[in-house]
């Protein structure tokens, strides 16, 4: 174990000392086709912590679904926001 250990550290430092184009990438095959690469699949927004006054109607209307109310409520803000800004008369009024 110690002998691979020690074979796979001097690979790695014989790697870092080369050039990028001295590495031979032959053998790795091109990607060609994109038609099935989703963009921002590990994009993640940052979430905010806040304090929000909602009618008690509309909270057990998202409780009532089941878990994950809180989500539940950030998407439906988030379809509201790109509802807004893909709406041209709805930008004037900000």
């Amino acid at each position: 174990m110690q002998k691979t250990n020690s074979v796979r550290s001097s690979e790695i430092r014989a790697l870092r000392r080369m050039k990028d184009r001295e590495i031979d990438t032959t053998d790795i095959p091109p990607a060609l086709d994109w038609s099935k690469a989703v963009v921002g699949k590990f994009y993640r927004p940052i979430k905010k912590p806040l304090t929000i006054r909602l009618d008690a109607d509309v909270l057990a209307w998202l409780k009532g679904q089941g878990r994950g109310y809180q989500t539940r409520i950030n998407a439906l803000l988030r379809s509201a926001m790109l509802t807004a800004n893909s709406n041209p008369s709805t930008r004037s009024r900000r």
